[in-house]
């Protein structure tokens, strides 16, 4: 790799590490295999950075590849014991505005979520992908993730009504 690659390389990591560290913690709810995988995933990304052809299409590729490795890998780790959400502190990233899973109640429905549901919440609030995107990044018809979004938030709506959360202030509103 040229000097000039090997800098790319590097200013990508430095962007881009908390984000995929973070929907990876978030899918996994495990700090080590959440770290484990997203070095494996800039391991990847370094070998396959030649083929990228901009910093928006290696965003995707690299939100893509994060999604598809952390829902293989909870399928994986049904049997492990695993950390609770609530219990890890959250990374620390550049918000442009308040991240709404933060409220502790939903995050921790959020995280009971299946991981297909879960991945579609987190792309959609988290990294703020609308459903065409999301369609893309899982590799999935937008009718379906439009329907999966849909059903997954009447359902978190109705468990925090039931539980008197306000879901306007949690930016939650149909």
């Amino acid at each position: 790799m040229t000097k000039r690659e090997e800098q790319r390389f590097e200013g990508l990591l430095g962007a881009h590490q908390a984000m995929v560290y973070s929907i990876a913690l978030r899918l996994l709810r495990d700090p080590a295999l959440a770290e484990e995988l997203s070095q494996d995933v800039f391991l990847q990304l370094y070998g396959k950075l030649s083929t990228l052809e901009s910093d928006d299409h290696v965003k995707f590729w690299l939100r893509r590849v994060t999604v598809h490795r952390a829902i293989d890998e909870a399928r994986r780790s049904k049997l492990r014991p695993k950390t609770m959400l609530d219990q890890i502190p959250e990374p620390v990233a550049i918000r442009r505005e308040p991240d709404f899973l933060l409220d502790e109640k939903l995050r921790k429905m959020v995280a009971a979520l299946p991981e297909k549901a879960r991945a579609i919440v987190l792309l959609r609030f988290q990294e703020d992908l609308d459903p065409l995107e999301i369609s893309r990044v899982l590799d999935m018809p937008s009718s379906s993730v439009k329907s999966l979004l849909h059903r997954t938030l009447r359902l978190l709506r109705g468990k925090l009504e039931r539980s008197g959360t306000k879901t306007a202030k949690l930016g939650l509103q149909a």
